[in-house]
């Protein structure tokens, strides 16, 4: 069975930082569960950071310079560590396996 847990949301003042993980279990192809997602309310799913096949990392404009995608060795777990948050990063964030398994978001709001 396919699992995702993402842990390490919660509130933050703006210029703040939080760490997100993504626990990924039972996923056949564990270095595929690459991608953090968000979701503000009234929006549609974004993309945030993945890490490309050949290691790179990859960060919507909007979090560049701020965010930090990492993989654990094993590739079961992946972070996402967030500074300097702005109001505009609140929102639901995800991780995925290849835009096919999910896990159920956790929550970051941003606010002073």
């Amino acid at each position: 069975q396919v699992r995702l847990v993402e842990s390490g949301g919660g509130s933050a003042q703006p210029g703040g930082s939080l760490r997100l993980s993504c626990k990924v279990s039972g996923w056949p192809y564990s270095n595929r569960c690459r991608g953090w997602f968000r979701q503000a309310p009234g929006k549609e799913r974004e993309g945030v950071a993945s890490i490309e096949p050949d290691g790179s990392p990859r960060y919507a404009d909007s979090v560049t310079g701020r965010f930090t995608i990492s993989q654990d060795n094993a590739k079961t777990t992946l972070y996402l560590q967030m500074n300097s948050l702005k109001p505009e990063d609140t929102a639901k964030y995800y991780c995925s396996c290849s835009g096919i398994a999910w896990g159920q978001g956790t929550q970051v709001t941003v606010s002073s």
